[in-house]
């Protein structure tokens, strides 16, 4: 695992990681935003530079990034299927870049919770890809193989939390992977699972807006311990069912490298 770290409201597996509903897709997606980054700083990683991800009161900071994992956050995307016609060198050449909005702004962001700020600084993200890239884009339907999460027979283990506590989320490597939550919704959830076995997941547990404290631990690969499937169901007391769903698919018809500072 390349990048761990402990954030608020969201859970970053490598990149930054959002939660905007799959089958929200904008009129005029490609039309400028109002709402816009204050700073923006994007410029070529220097070789060796670790990568962080980091969330700022006022933004994010991300060292040795890939544009693509940009994109994907800014569209809350969680599976890379669910884009078409990156060119690549979005995914090869690595960016430090930090984005930073006005004071009154960040002071608002204050009073939102998480999934309130989420909501109001994708569309940031997206014009800044607009501006920076000069990204055009448009959605398509298409149908993808997908795990439906459902409860298990055994029911759910896991320990429900007050709503009004903090979203946490800890993600740990060495023998194997650890995931800790606090109060973290399944929308929360969803985002690590997305991508097993090359599909998306989709919640069908029907657990809504309920949040919940729980330890996950599996073993990606040959590991010694539970896979992910066994560990959700022993663990949790969710299973991942595979289904097909029609989805919304991100189609890239431009996009230029960052232009300078």
């Amino acid at each position: 695992m390349r990048i761990t770290r402990i954030v608020v409201g969201m859970i970053a597996v490598g990149f930054a990681l959002s939660s905007v509903p799959q089958e929200q897709t904008p009129e005029n997606p490609s039309a400028k935003v109002n709402a816009a980054y204050e700073v923006v700083s994007i410029k070529p990683s220097k070789p060796g530079t670790p990568g962080t991800l980091e969330t700022l009161p006022n933004g994010f900071r991300d060292t040795d990034r890939t544009i693509g994992n940009l994109v994907r956050n800014a569209f809350g995307i969680f599976y890379d299927k669910q884009v078409i016609g990156m060119p690549p060198w979005t995914e090869s050449e690595s960016y430090d870049i930090e984005a930073k909005v006005d004071a009154d702004t960040a002071n608002r962001w204050q009073r939102l919770t998480s999934r309130e700020r989420r909501k109001e600084e994708q569309p940031m993200m997206q014009a800044l890809l607009i501006d920076r890239c000069k990204l055009k884009f448009h959605f398509e339907r298409k149908e993808l193989p997908v795990y439906d999460l459902v409860i298990a027979n055994s029911g759910s283990k896991m320990k429900e939390a007050p709503q009004d506590e903090v979203e946490i989320a800890g993600m740990a490597g060495g023998d194997g992977v650890t995931l800790t939550g606090h109060a973290l919704s399944i929308e929360n959830l969803i985002p690590t699972l997305s991508g097993t076995d090359g599909r998306l997941v989709m919640d069908k547990t029907g657990l809504g807006n309920k949040r919940f404290d729980f330890t996950l631990h599996w073993s990606p690969g040959a590991g010694s311990g539970p896979s992910l499937f066994t560990a959700l169901e022993e663990q949790l007391g969710l299973k991942l069912v595979p289904s097909k769903e029609t989805v919304n698919v991100l189609v890239i018809d431009q996009m230029e490298r960052p232009s300078p500072n």
